[in-house]
């Protein structure tokens, strides 16, 4: 006798609306036929399509809940925020299970040419950098930086209870309490080696679980009674680098094996071999250079901050927006890590972080000089709350990049904050962050020095001013030239509003 399926459970009500952005990108992409693979990073989905020329582009960048698109190789990124991405990743992996080759509603919005044609504009550009900066190097540094990019979640929640455990303890509150804080916020970071060799091997086409056990030899303590070159081994010795090169080797190795142990062999043979070789070249060859560079990474930023701060912030703060726009930030993640690994916190963040203050100076100071143009401006209004949280890509992609001039006068404003943040460095205050991934007003909490927490957080705070008051006062006198600013303060007739090609700036 044929039985009824029992019904689905409710929707929850904070799941709908990533439910019904899920649905109408589906339908604006192709379909679900169209996607070969769908992933999240902190602000993005990120979709391999089968064929790009399905997507309805501008209805996707139009949509309500997307604040830009990237594409970066086979990859389009379709930046969401964050929070969000991860949620509507989710809600589309369900649709995707569910009803794989069920067509998904065809909603549209239509969007003012005018900001179109500045997304339209940025992501030409993204493109076409992104195919000029294409190579084997960059390529690989990208790789490595999607080890790095899932830990990022962990990194901030382990980040934010250390800050909170310092606080009570400070003011000696809760003292059953922080010791369990400090459990949670340290023991991640004790085995993060760990987790970076699962991600590795994932990443390079090895093993996950053999990546993590070659890893683990890394942080394990009974390496103390091993001697290299005449010096015992310490625990941890080589951090993230360290497991990085293991999972490496260990994935290169598997790889070799594989290719002529016998079928009915290579179950126990492979992994063997793997482990064994792999973690004697971890031990005796990789862990005490590995260690030496992690040192030096160390030494050379503090090194770098304390005797050229105000110089060292002007050239960080004024190049991370380009490396932004390139997709190339995401390789510092390996450096701050390993900062945050061996100090507590990177102080290379901070300064970084000046540049999404230019951004939000630059984009205001637009918002001002273009009160003719409502598009735009109803542009930067939705996103400039994410660029005061240190979400950049929908300002740069959707405003300054596609202007032109205030991508650079944008760069100017981080530059002044990074030199606020770099003089304070060379008089001894260093400003640093617990953890990656947040910038902006979202790194408050994060924050940590060497002075207290509230002259850290002063610093930080007036690098972000002079970021703001910079960007903003150098766009809005150099940022925009009298033409560009008589045709975009031209209103565009609404008869008009479709199919127009882009004003030149």
């Amino acid at each position: 006798m044929a039985t009824t399926p029992p019904p689905e459970p409710p929707e929850p009500a904070a799941d709908a609306p990533h439910r019904a952005t899920a649905d109408t990108l589906l339908a604006l992409v192709g379909g679900p036929d169209n996607i070969a693979s769908a992933t999240h990073c902190m602000t993005r989905l990120r979709l391999v399509l089968h064929d790009r020329a399905r997507v309805r582009d501008a209805e996707v960048r139009a949509h309500p809940a997307v604040l830009g698109v990237v594409e970066d190789g086979d990859a389009y990124q379709i930046v969401l925020g964050p929070g969000r991405a991860a949620r509507v990743t989710r809600a589309l992996d369900a649709l995707l299970a569910r009803t794989p080759g069920a067509p998904a509603p065809a909603t549209a919005v239509t969007a003012p040419v005018t900001a179109e044609d500045l997304a339209a504009r940025g992501a030409a550009l993204r493109a076409d950098r992104a195919r000029r900066n294409a190579t084997r190097g960059k390529l690989l540094l990208r790789r490595v930086a999607a080890v790095f990019v899932p830990l990022i979640p962990a990194l901030i929640g382990c980040g934010m209870l250390a800050g909170l455990n310092g606080l009570l303890v400070n003011a000696g509150l809760l003292p059953g309490l922080t010791p369990v804080l400090g459990a949670l916020a340290s023991a991640f970071m004790a085995l993060i080696a760990v987790f970076v060799g699962l991600n590795t091997a994932r990443e390079f086409g090895g093993t996950p679980v053999i990546g993590g056990a070659v890893a683990a030899v890394v942080v394990y303590p009974g390496v103390d009674a091993i001697s290299v070159l005449g010096q015992p081994l310490v625990p941890g010795q080589g951090g993230v680098l360290g497991a990085l090169g293991a999972a490496l080797l260990a994935t290169v190795i598997e790889k070799w094996c594989r290719r002529w142990v016998p079928e009915a062999l290579d179950v126990i043979v492979t992994p063997t071999l793997t482990l064994l070789l792999t973690g004697l070249v971890t031990v005796y060859a990789l862990m005490y250079p590995a260690g030496r560079a992690a040192r030096a990474i160390g030494v050379g930023a503090d090194w770098l901050l304390v005797h050229t701060g105000v110089f060292a912030g002007l050239v960080l703060g004024g190049l991370f927006l380009p490396l932004v726009m390139l997709g190339l930030h995401q390789a510092l993640i390996p450096l701050h890590t390993t900062l945050i690994e061996q100090q507590g916190y990177t102080v290379l963040l901070p300064v970084l972080a000046m540049a999404g203050a230019g951004q939000v100076g630059a984009a205001v100071a637009v918002f001002v000089r273009l009160r003719g143009n409502r598009t735009i401006r109803a542009t930067i209004r939705s996103a400039l709350p994410a660029g005061v949280l240190g979400v950049g890509e929908p300002l740069i992609y959707g405003v300054s990049l596609p202007l032109g001039r205030p991508f650079v006068t944008a760069c100017a404003g981080g530059a002044a904050g990074g030199a606020v943040v770099g003089l304070f460095s060379m008089l001894g205050t260093k400003v640093g962050s617990t953890a990656i991934g947040p910038s902006g007003w979202a790194l408050f909490p994060l924050v940590q020095g060497n002075r207290g927490f509230g002259t850290t957080l002063a610093v930080y705070t007036g690098g972000l001013l002079a970021g703001y008051a910079v960007g903003f006062l150098a766009t809005y006198f150099f940022g925009l030239t009298r033409s560009a600013l008589a045709e975009l303060n031209a209103e565009p007739a609404p008869e008009a509003r479709t199919g127009r090609e882009p004003a030149p700036v």
